[in-house]
């Protein structure tokens, strides 16, 4: 459920949904920044620094709450970053679920395929 007050361009503000799931399902499994002994990034490109796309993008509906806000003239709210939150903690609550039998416990993002192999190894805190 997503309140972004009065909706201007409800075509948009989905789309801005849309966009903050799918930055919550990188954050939880994809989007890993890393630099060397220097500082220096070393995912310096699409190639090394992943991002969700539509194969990890679930199909998505989107419904609106309108409660016009009484601070602007138009009554719209903010939009999109609403659903980055809540989607990387489902996705990581899900797989600390599913991985339960091997005690792991995750507590830093993302986690992705080689350290989840990692973990269930060792069925240790991440």
């Amino acid at each position: 459920m997503q309140d972004s007050g009065t909706l201007i361009n409800p075509m948009m503000v989905e789309g801005q949904v849309h966009g903050g799931v799918a930055h919550g399902i990188g954050n939880a499994i994809l989007e890993w920044m890393g630099f060397d002994e220097s500082a220096q990034p070393v995912t310096t490109t699409f190639a090394d620094y992943l991002l969700p796309s539509a194969m990890e993008v679930p199909s998505i509906k989107t419904l609106f709450k309108q409660t016009p806000s009484p601070l602007n003239p138009l009554g719209a709210k903010g939009a999109g970053e609403g659903g980055t939150v809540p989607a990387a903690a489902a996705i990581i609550s899900a797989i600390e679920d599913a991985l339960a039998p091997f005690g792991v416990r995750i507590a830093q993002t993302p986690i992705t395929p080689q350290k989840l192999v990692e973990l269930i190894g060792d069925g240790v805190r991440c």
